[in-house]
């Protein structure tokens, strides 16, 4: 893991951003609390992400659906018999890898060390492999072997055979396990979408095309999860399932893949950094998918999945559950089974790429600091009022600032340290504005307003700074 990314780590901690569930415990594995200003970013993306694709789409609504569902969903769905990992462990160190990742990794190894031929052909062997049905395990393995892939911790060549393991969390309904009925906590939230086609549709009066959105917790037992919050047991899916008209899905399919990388780059992160990435593996039931992949300092990931599903789910709910799902069509008058093109953007995966693209050290004056440019409107908190003493009443002016401000965005009193001590912890915690009050602010009603990623100071009427922090967060752009 690169130091950059250990970095952000260690300062989501101490910042109060994120850190280990547990701790005192000895902590939960790949599970996370996010504390105070973690859950401020949280809760600004996920707005960001419900304003967008919600409230500025008219064909869009929204939906909350539990988490326990009925156990014959994840029959329908595919997940109770095919929702597996290839898994392949170490005899060694008895660490257990994914059979796919460590390919990956090894095909990467050989690109950075001039070897294109032979990563091509293990390459083309992947794909061949991961499009093998129930043949991939054995030809999984068969690679493993032929290339001689070392266990990344060990460095040991010494590997059980590869296996499929099922990745959903199992419990039961009743007070009893052994008579209760089995049932388990969802592996991810389209489903909640598919089985509530109806009842959604009808009440909010909408017609094909249209689409269902939904912000909600998921759970898969992932035997390899690490590297901070890109992977967990537990976390936060933000989805939308677009049904649309069977032949039109493809045009569907192109209009939200450039609309959903449109507003990853308006977060304000680096286009550089993201990228379309085609599936080399359809899954069965889909004709098409990409993801929206983001380099991190542990390599290009994904970040967001595009795919359109065809009509293959709400064909198994109907089968499975035999209620009807067909869509009546008054404009054509027909009836047919939606197509669906579905967007699923992680949330925790969105707070980590956010951090990583946001996060700089820089020299100021022979002194380092270090740097949270998050796009203001999704800053745990908008801006930080400072008296420059506490005294000549400077505090009661700041917190009549305060009190004005947090009526319409996240702010902070702060009084303690030296002023740039106080610049600094801001500057951690990703704050765009700093307002001082000093003695001229006594004299004209006027603070100063300093910049964070310029450092800039502008001298602001206090009557006028909240309109100065929306023109500034509006017209904000990265550094």
């Amino acid at each position: 893991m690169s130091t950059l990314f250990d970095n952000i780590v260690s300062l989501s901690k101490q910042r109060g951003f994120i850190f280990q569930s547990s701790e005192i415990y000895g902590g939960q594995a790949a599970t996370y609390d996010y504390g105070p200003l973690g859950v401020e970013l949280k809760r600004n993306v996920q707005a960001h992400w419900w304003n967008y694709m919600v409230y500025q789409h008219a064909d869009v609504v929204g939906l909350d659906a539990a988490i326990m569902m009925h156990p014959k969903t994840w029959e329908a769905s595919g997940h109770t018999e095919a929702f597996n990992d290839p898994l392949i462990d170490d005899k060694a160190s008895r660490y257990r890898y994914r059979a796919d990742e460590l390919i990956e990794d090894h095909i990467r190894s050989l690109m950075q060390e001039g070897k294109q031929d032979q990563a091509t052909a293990v390459h083309e062997r992947l794909v061949a492999a991961l499009n093998s049905g129930d043949e991939m395990p054995e030809q999984l393995y068969a690679i493993i072997m032929d290339e001689e892939i070392r266990a990344p911790d060990s460095g040991a060549f010494d590997w059980t055979e590869v296996r499929q393991f099922n990745l959903m969390f199992e419990t039961h309904v009743g007070p009893l396990a052994e008579t209760g009925d089995r049932i388990y906590l969802r592996p991810e939230t389209a489903q909640g979408i598919f089985v509530n086609f109806h009842n959604v549709r009808e009440p909010a009066r909408q017609h094909v095309p249209f689409g269902i959105a939904q912000i909600g917790k998921a759970f898969r037992n992932e035997i390899v999860a690490r590297q901070f919050v890109f992977r967990m047991r537990e976390f936060e899916q933000m989805e939308m399932q677009y049904f649309v008209k069977p032949g039109d899905q493809l045009d569907w399919f192109d209009t939200w893949r450039d609309r959903r990388m449109s507003w990853h780059q308006a977060l304000g992160v680096n286009a550089n950094k993201l990228r379309i990435h085609a599936h080399e593996q359809l899954s069965h039931y889909a004709d098409a998918a990409v993801d929206i992949q983001y380099e991190f300092p542990i390599g290009w990931k994904e970040v967001e999945g595009i795919h359109s599903r065809t009509d293959y789910d709400l064909k198994r709910h109907q089968e499975y559950s035999g209620k009807n799902m067909t869509y009546f069509d008054p404009f054509e008058q027909e009836k047919f089974i939606p197509y669906v093109v579905e967007t699923s953007v992680g949330l925790d995966r969105t707070i980590l790429m956010l951090l990583c693209d946001a996060y700089r050290e820089e020299e100021v004056n022979g002194d380092e600091r270090t740097v949270l440019s998050l796009h203001p409107e999704l800053a745990p908190i908008r801006a930080a009022i400072f008296p420059l003493v506490k005294k000549e009443g400077m505090p009661g002016i700041a917190h009549n600032i305060e009190n004005e401000l947090k009526r319409h965005f996240n702010v902070m009193y702060d009084e303690r340290g030296s002023m740039g001590k106080r610049y600094r912890r801001m500057d951690e915690a990703g704050t765009p504005f700093c307002i001082t009050v000093d003695g001229q602010t006594l004299e004209d009603d006027t603070v100063t307003v300093r910049d964070r990623d310029s450092m800039k100071q502008d001298r602001v009427a206090i009557t006028q700074l909240r309109r100065y922090i929306d023109d500034h967060s509006a017209a904000w752009e990265t550094v």
